[in-house]
């Protein structure tokens, strides 16, 4: 029988129930002084010496009383003689009790051996370190409940501190669960699903300050799953199981906390990390964790976050929040508070974010986010072009040093991303990949600095212009050649089908991948149709839609199309055959206001490189003739 979720609390009322039920239980230890980096103080910390312990030269040079020096001057030079008037010192040497200056070394006149002269008086306590000048005996040298800091450590030591009492590190066990799982590096079967959840777990309480303690992925098998929840109790002070934490038929978490603890929360208001699931066993806590990855990024980021850092009693830093200007509409459900990655950019002088895929399992969504969006629960969605705030997850120099880039795919740009970071590590670019069509109206919206393009103009046979003059009107847009590539069916090793022309698109035989709606690609493919007088309905898999050339040739490899029009450089990245259609040209357009920036410029000199050229040499496929020549679009009205 199917069971439902206990409870659908919103995230701070869930939280407020559980951390009041837990009642953590804090443990202290004492640890070596120059081991404690990142560690909690207890208790104040007061020094045991005074640093200097004693008073000591500051200076190369010599020691000796003022009084002898009294009435030196550049016509009045007094002689001084070792033993008697002075003794030599070098940085950090005591000053004997008679003695009350120092006169550096480049202030001396040497006469021989054991006499000198100086020409200008000193004064009591002149270039002395006195004991105590930076520490004081008993003096505060870090309060309670400080974290530890590189500086720290060398204070408390120079303070004769050698150990120092901290809150324990939490001990998390970390379970996998799941039949379908396996270990990263294992033989792939259809059906494995590689665990890199509990990884991710492991990393992020190492961050935090825990200490992860990752068990054997476990089956979907109720007895196993309860008898390691039991072991991972006794030896950790809080437990992560993953996955399971749903409503389906092989979901055990639930059961098993109920009958070995508590479950006092099952089911938050948040999306996505619905199925969370809080519980106590022994006094300890565990969490169900949901097995999405990006779900269990969240769960980690608002509750498990905070729970570690209670045990260390550290707050969680509230991360910098920006306004930017939403790029599309963001659509929501009522019934919970929403979080949406979002990629930002900075143009024309404020932030711009655009949401990123919102599936909970798509993993990339989280490694390509610079912040997040949070949509209020009771909330239906937020219109484009509203003012949002962004909490950030990528710090705002890199924000406003990243070329945004919104237009048609091609792993090209991602080879010149890395170059260009590469020649000058001040600069990024982050590539958003919505069609040709999408990047032209995020030119119109002033939502990007440059639209990568290959539209064909259906009449003229002519590529991005008319597009340009259409979609861009009153804007300045240069047109900066990148490169003609060719454009063909994507195949299986071999071309067991035999697909050599659109014709075959038709056959019963053939199954298509396409790309989107707007791409570049997709009008590739209507043109030569319309030619044909071929009706797309007839060819299977037509409405099937990728949006990428690596998509395309990834749903190739795996089987689940026999073609898929694209780039020859993805077919060759994959592995695949490739059968030629057309050349085309892929083209970037810019605002003639980013084309004196230093980052455009810099991503010009970078596509016109002899090591970019020699990337697209290796992926084939590409013409580089005419890269880097610009072409102003009001020349071409």
């Amino acid at each position: 029988m199917q069971k439902v979720y206990l409870s659908n609390y919103e995230l701070d009322e869930a939280k407020k129930i559980y951390f009041d039920k837990l009642k953590l239980r804090l443990q202290t230890e004492i640890v070596n002084t120059w081991d404690a980096l990142g560690r909690v103080t207890t208790k104040p910390v007061f020094a045991h010496l005074s640093s200097p312990h004693y008073n000591s030269s500051a200076m190369d040079g010599i020691a000796v009383k003022s009084e002898k020096t009294f009435g030196a001057s550049d016509r009045n030079h007094i002689t001084l003689t070792e033993g008697e008037d002075y003794v030599v010192v070098d940085t950090g040497d005591p000053i004997p009790r008679e003695f009350d200056c120092v006169i550096m070394v480049e202030d001396l006149i040497k006469v021989d051996d054991r006499h000198i002269k100086i020409y200008q008086s000193s004064v009591p306590w002149q270039n002395i370190r006195p004991l105590g000048e930076d520490i004081v005996e008993n003096q505060l040298i870090v309060p309670s409940r400080h974290k530890i800091r590189p500086v720290d450590i060398g204070a408390l030591i120079a303070g004769g501190i050698n150990t120092v009492e901290v809150f324990k590190r939490p001990a998390v066990g970390i379970i996998p669960t799941g039949t379908e799982l396996v270990e990263p590096g294992s033989e792939l079967r259809v059906g494995d699903i590689i665990d890199f959840n509990s990884r991710t777990f492991t990393a992020q309480v190492t961050e935090w300050g825990g200490i992860p303690n990752r068990y054997s992925i476990i089956k979907d098998n109720y007895k196993l799953i309860k008898d390691t929840v039991l072991k991972a109790n006794e030896e950790n002070d809080v437990v992560l199981i993953n996955a399971g934490s749903s409503a389906g038929r092989e979901d055990f978490t639930s059961s098993v906390i109920s009958e070995v603890g508590e479950l006092i929360v099952h089911g938050v208001a948040i999306k996505p990390g619905k199925p969370v699931m809080l519980g106590i066993i022994n006094d300890k806590p565990i969490i169900g964790i949901p097995g999405f990855p990006v779900s269990a990024y969240f769960v980690m980021e608002e509750i498990v976050k905070e729970l570690i850092y209670s045990y260390q009693c550290l707050e969680t830093e509230e991360r910098k929040i920006v306004n930017a200007s939403l790029t599309k509409r963001c659509m929501s459900s009522l019934k919970y508070h929403e979080f949406v990655r979002v990629r930002l950019g900075f143009i024309g002088g404020k932030y711009v974010a655009t949401p990123l895929t919102r599936g909970a399992g798509a993993t990339m969504s989280l490694v390509n986010a610079d912040g997040v969006l949070e949509i209020n629960q009771h909330t239906e969605g937020i219109e484009s072009g509203t003012e949002v705030k962004i909490k950030l997850l990528s710090a705002e120099d890199k924000i406003k040093n990243t070329l945004v880039c919104i237009g048609s795919h091609d792993p090209i740009i991602d080879i010149a991303a890395d170059i260009m970071h590469n020649r000058n590590k001040k600069y990024f670019l982050s590539s958003s990949n919505v069609g040709s069509t999408g990047g032209l109206m995020a030119l119109k919206t002033s939502e990007t600095h440059m639209a990568p393009t290959h539209l064909l103009d259906m009449e003229t046979g002519e590529y991005n212009v008319s597009y340009l003059k259409k979609y861009v009107p009153g804007k300045k847009i240069c047109l900066v050649k990148c490169v003609n590539r060719i454009q063909g069916f994507i195949v299986e090793k071999g071309n067991p089908k035999n697909i050599t022309k659109f014709e075959d698109l038709l056959r019963d035989d053939v199954k298509f991948v396409n790309r989107q709606r707007g791409s570049g690609t997709r009008l590739l493919l209507d043109y030569n149709l319309n030619k044909l007088n071929i009706d797309p309905q007839k060819i299977k898999g037509y409405f099937r839609e990728e949006f990428t050339h690596l998509a395309v040739a990834a749903a190739v490899e795996a089987g689940d199309a026999d073609a898929g029009l694209g780039v020859y450089s993805a077919a060759s990245l994959m592995g695949l055959d490739f059968i030629p259609v057309c050349n085309e040209e892929y083209d970037l357009a810019i605002p003639e206001e980013y084309m004196d920036s230093e980052i455009v410029k810099e991503f010009l000199e970078t596509i016109k490189s002899e090591e970019f050229k020699d990337k697209l040499d290796e992926l084939g496929g590409y013409d580089y003739s005419n890269t880097g020549t610009i072409i102003k679009l009001q020349e071409l009205m």
